[in-house]
């Protein structure tokens, strides 16, 4: 355990050192307030590129933990990353079991919120509103493609003609199945498929790209192929990506150095596709340990 953690403060320790150098622009770290409901106030903290440019690419990371626990900087480190390739980032806070006492329901009204926020005040956050990508991992990653599919759970107060769709969505080992075959931990009973996306796809979901470990436990490798197969028949642009040998929560920097790097990359790759990002990769330049 102690070996773990003193490798996984020496890569931290080279990761940072090494962005100073290579990364194409700084970044500047601030907080707001997106929201606020029943007297919570829900935050994200934005990563956001010193630059002249205007108009930028933006994504935003839902974490995992079930819908119940949980905190915004598991995805730190890939929000930095992106913010230093020209990207505005941002990872969001939403309402969970074991803070507020919500139902996954609740968190799907958020995460829909967070767009919508994005969306409402995209000139002040200096980003272009047609070019939001939605993240996340586990709960998180349900959380995301929420944001595409699931029309009829909205918060009342919510500026509802503004739709939170995003532009594309990146996936670490989701939930896309909260029915009998999928994980459903949480959901009030009889309730399990109004928010299962496996069974809310259409013919217009945005570009998806799913990693995903192949022995995952939590949410076993079928959830994520059965997906992939109906998006793909409904003509929908969706690529999964299958790692050998690993586990729910294998992308996460403090589980896997090497695959936090390989997801990285991998992401990176997806949104250069669509012309996100700026400048050259850095991150394949950085040791693999």
């Amino acid at each position: 355990m102690m070996k773990k953690i003193v490798s996984g403060a020496v890569f931290l320790l080279i990761f940072c050192c090494f962005s100073a150098q290579a990364s194409n622009f700084k970044v500047e770290k601030s907080t707001f307030v997106y929201k606020t409901i029943d007297g919570v106030k829900l935050e994200m903290v934005m990563y956001k590129p010193e630059t002249a440019l205007k108009q930028l690419p933006a994504i935003v990371f839902f974490f995992g933990g079930g819908w119940v626990n949980g905190d915004p900087s598991q995805f730190q480190h890939q929000a930095e990353y992106f913010a230093s390739r020209g990207m505005v980032a941002f990872c969001a806070d939403y309402r969970t079991r074991s803070k507020h006492g919500t139902t996954p329901f609740e968190s799907v009204k958020d995460a829909r919120s967070a767009i919508r926020y994005l969306k409402l005040h995209g000139k002040e956050l200096n980003i272009d509103t047609a070019k939001i990508v939605a993240s996340g991992g586990s709960a998180g990653g349900h959380l995301a493609l929420c944001t595409a599919l699931m029309d009829d759970i909205n918060e009342p107060g919510d500026e509802l003609t503004i739709s939170p769709v995003p532009f594309a969505l990146v996936l670490f080992n989701p939930v896309v199945d909260t029915g009998k075959k999928g994980y459903s931990k949480g959901i009030p009973e009889g309730r399990e498929f109004e928010i299962s996306p496996v069974h809310h796809i259409t013919d217009h979901v945005p570009p998806v790209l799913i990693m995903h470990g192949n022995e995952d436990k939590t949410v076993v490798p079928e959830n994520v192929i059965r997906f992939n197969y109906l998006m793909k028949q409904r003509s929908n642009k969706s690529t999964l990506e299958l790692y050998k040998k690993q586990d729910h929560g294998f992308f996460n920097y403090d589980v896997s150095l090497k695959y936090f790097r390989k997801t990285l990359l991998r992401s990176e790759e997806f949104m250069e596709n669509y012309n996100m990002l700026k400048g050259d990769s850095w991150a394949k330049k950085y040791p693999k340990s």
